[in-house]
């Protein structure tokens, strides 16, 4: 068994308890919070053995030898950090950090500690998105990645009332990028690793932060278009076009069709059965790389971590977006 803490108990850390419990191996018996209350009101209904509120204990505990973090973003690198140099391997909910300075700092310290450190993405551990990686050769030349992430989020309605929630402060390293626009992002990375160029656009809140925006990623021989935004809706799929045909995503953060549609007009349907807790597939992959001993996933890699930061990054240097945690 891998036994886990877990650091935040918000609705994100509920969705990945519900979905890591269908996971061979693993066993939750700690969780952190920074009150009394909160954690044991937490504890009693996940029947958690363990509550702490000193982060410090937490980390130190023999309790546990794995982390799941769901806080703020901008807390993610101190967390992770403070963790692993006791031991403990950590799985981070995106996005991993706030810049390519936490992050690279976390990877060292995750190396000199032979602990496992993985972004909790879960789009690119999904059965539904590996068929695409799979059946890519099948469309030819690629030459465009289009992926739209745009869902209005249930905190607009409170901003625009003059109440500034976590979601929209640029306090806790958040923003539509952060939070949604990643989703678009990270899969770029994964399929067809760093872009020669970026160029981005978008429209900030006066709160400090994006409330929606748009990036152009430039390949060698392609382009990649990403949209994203927690201030309106899209209706619309994602989709990968190559000479040969093109693979029609429905929805890019969790993929539930995936087809390839033929310049022929044929159509063949490539999706996957894909557990309804999307989260399993990302529980799963960190608890087996703890037990097979491995320190990081193929899929969801230091590396693509970092390039994914890299491309956040300087797409906030574009747009003007700085966090406190960039200072």
């Amino acid at each position: 068994m891998v036994r886990f803490g877990i650091i935040g108990t918000n609705w994100i850390t509920e969705s990945f308890i519900q979905a890591a419990s269908k996971v061979e191996g693993f066993s939750l018996t700690a969780v952190y919070s920074r009150t009394s209350e909160k954690a044991e009101e937490f504890a009693g209904k996940y029947d958690i053995e363990h509550t702490y509120t000193d982060l410090e204990q937490f980390a130190s505990s023999n309790q546990f030898e794995a982390v799941y973090i769901a806080s703020p973003n901008s807390l993610h690198a101190s967390q992770a950090i403070l963790c692993m140099k006791n031991g403990k391997h950590v799985i981070c909910e995106k996005p991993m950090a706030s810049n390519t300075k936490e992050i690279s700092e976390m990877i060292k310290v995750a190396n000199e500690n032979t602990v496992v450190l993985m972004e909790a993405l879960k789009t690119t551990l999904l059965p539904n998105f590996l068929t695409i990686k799979e059946n890519l050769h099948k469309i030819g030349q690629i030459r465009r990645y289009f992926a739209s992430y745009c869902q209005y989020s249930s905190r607009y309605d409170k901003y625009k009332e003059g109440i500034v929630l976590n979601a929209f402060n640029p306090e806790f390293s958040n923003g539509a990028l952060m939070d949604i626009g990643i989703y678009c992002v990270y899969p770029a990375v994964a399929l067809f690793g760093e872009p020669k160029q970026i160029q981005a656009s978008s429209y900030m809140l006066e709160s400090g932060v994006d409330g929606e925006g748009s990036i152009l990623l430039t390949y060698e021989e392609m382009d990649a278009v990403i949209m994203y935004s927690k201030i309106t809706n899209s209706y619309v799929p994602s989709e990968i076009q190559g000479e040969n045909g093109s693979i029609i995503i429905d929805q890019m953060n969790t993929p539930q069709s995936v087809k390839i549609q033929y310049k022929d007009g044929t159509v063949e349907d490539i999706t996957r059965t894909q557990d309804s807790d999307s989260m399993y597939y990302e529980a799963k992959e960190f608890v087996e790389l703890i037990t097979h001993k491995k320190q990081q996933s193929e899929m969801n890699s230091h590396q693509n971590s970092l390039i994914t930061a890299k491309i956040l990054e300087d797409t906030r240097k574009q747009i003007g977006l700085v966090f406190p945690a960039d200072k």
